[in-house]
């Protein structure tokens, strides 16, 4: 699909006209009805502008205009979910040629707008034999004709870069995590990265099982044991081109960490049957974190970004690690794992580590689909936001809520350090209390930080996987993408 920006009148088989619900929306109707050729009464009693409302408006050439409503006051999110929904579910009805007015708007919102319509085009059915051809308007030969003030096209084409930029990365990670287990592993992921990294420009190195034995990256190790299935630590790093940053500026090094559990049985602590299914998406954060590592390549970013993905499965054998079992972790800290289905922070305890030890990063943030504890407390519209910088904290809630991926934030204090003390080793890895399980999870990974001053979890269990106009069953959502790539642009004074 061509996307196209333009200043002049637009003449599309389909227009799409987005509207805000405001106070003057009843003479915006009138105004429109005049000049569609249509009752104004018509308008105004069928359309109310709320958030998804769609009027579809025939004319007597054939021509349709689509009225799409976005409620009051609408921020990024609101603008895409609203595009990616009316896209998706009219894209078999949509023809070649679609044409969006934006004149009312600034150019900023082309990025929420084209993030929405080129998400709308995503088919779930991956492996089906049957799907038959590509709706005309996402086909190769597709157009999308945008229209724009003059006073917004550099606004509207820098949105545009950002949002192709992002669009298509996003996609291919909806595809890893939505893939089952037998179609992806630990390798799969490294070979994306290595393949990512040589076409945009970063550098990548994969740990094989046998150098994670050499280094000592037991903690990662221990989790892998019981699959067939070697583990691998991914290591992406993003330097900028400094010949184009200004002169003067530090360039600020970020460090991120992602869980990259391709599938979680549980282990020994073995899950029940009736979602079990689903856990071949607790590789969120590795999603996260490699797709922001690729956006920022993309978009050319300053900032000095590494990300690392400890990936493993957690499956069942005679050689899993069991409940009660002491495990030494890269940094050298004994754990004692009560619990083999907590194994997320114990692969990132490694991550952690790694990261610290031989980067050192100015700020460190790790991303993971966690524990069901942040769900009870947030539900599905927020990842939980854990850290002790205050600073740190207020920038991640700032781009979350300039995108729409939201945060909130957890405490972190230090009487919840009782809920990972051991009797026998430096620390366990589950409380087994039935409450604050999202926080004694965050206390066990604050450990292997070693003290870092700017360090952020973000505990994403119900964003990354969530319920979709995109099939019947929860499915990758691709979140902490957008969000990072905001706050890496704040940093780095995008």
């Amino acid at each position: 699909m061509q996307i196209i920006l333009q200043t002049q009148a637009i003449s599309s088989p389909v227009q799409i006209i987005p509207v805000v619900k405001t106070d003057e929306l009843a003479e915006w109707l009138r105004e429109q009805a005049e000049r569609l050729g249509v009752p104004a009464s018509v308008l105004q009693t069928d359309f109310n502008a709320d958030l998804h409302d769609v009027l579809p408006i025939y004319q007597p050439g054939g021509q349709r205009t689509y009225l799409l409503g976005l409620g009051k006051a609408p921020g990024s999110i609101e603008w895409l979910k609203a595009f990616r929904k009316l896209f998706f579910t009219q894209k078999a009805k949509f023809p070649q040629q679609v044409s969006v007015d934006l004149t009312a708007f600034s150019g900023e919102v082309v990025e929420f707008v084209v993030l929405g319509i080129r998400a709308g085009g995503y088919d779930l059915r991956l492996y089906q034999t049957d799907k038959g051809e590509a709706p005309a308007f996402y086909a190769a030969d597709g157009q999308l004709t945008i229209r724009v003030t003059g006073e917004s096209m550099a606004s509207a084409s820098r949105a545009l870069t950002q949002a192709d930029a992002i669009a298509q990365t996003q996609r291919e990670m909806l595809d890893l995590m939505n893939a089952p287990a037998n179609y992806k592993n630990p390798q799969t992921l490294a070979d994306w990265t290595t393949q990512s990294g040589q076409k945009h420009g970063y550098s990548v190195t994969i740990l094989d099982k046998a150098e994670l034995e050499r280094q000592g990256l037991g903690a990662l190790l221990s989790v892998s044991q019981g699959s067939d299935t070697p583990p691998v630590l991914i290591i992406a790093e993003y330097k900028p081109d400094l010949s184009v940053q200004p002169s003067g500026q530090p360039i600020p090094k970020v460090g991120l960490v992602g869980k990259g559990v391709t599938f979680d049985t549980g282990g020994i602590s073995i899950k029940t049957s009736t979602n079990m299914h689903l856990m071949k998406s607790d590789m969120g954060g590795a999603a996260a974190v490699l797709g922001t590592v690729e956006a920022a390549a993309k978009l050319n970013l300053p900032v000095h970004l590494i990300g690392i993905v400890p990936s493993t499965e957690n499956n069942v054998d005679g050689r899993s690690t069991k409940p009660g079992d002491v495990i030494t972790a890269y940094s050298g800290k004994t754990i004692e794992i009560i619990d083999t289905d907590a194994e997320g922070r114990v692969i990132l305890a490694d991550g952690l580590g790694y990261m610290v030890r031989n980067f050192q990063p100015d700020v460190l943030i790790d991303l993971a689909t966690l524990t069901g504890s942040v769900i009870a407390a947030l539900g599905y519209h927020a990842a939980g936001l854990f850290t002790p910088n205050d600073e740190l904290a207020a920038q991640l809630a700032a781009a979350g809520n300039r995108t729409g991926e939201r945060v909130w934030r957890m405490p972190v204090w230090d009487v919840y350090k009782e809920d990972i003390k051991s009797d026998v080793a430096d620390l366990k890895n589950f409380s087994g209390k039935p409450v604050a399980g999202s926080i004694s999870a965050a206390k066990f990974l604050e450990v292997f930080t070693e003290n870092h001053p700017a360090w952020a979890h973000l505990d994403i269990a119900g964003t990354a996987f969530a319920d979709t106009e995109f099939g019947s069953q929860k499915n990758a959502t691709g979140f902490g993408i957008r969000l990072l790539i905001n706050y890496l642009q704040t940093v780095g004074g995008v």
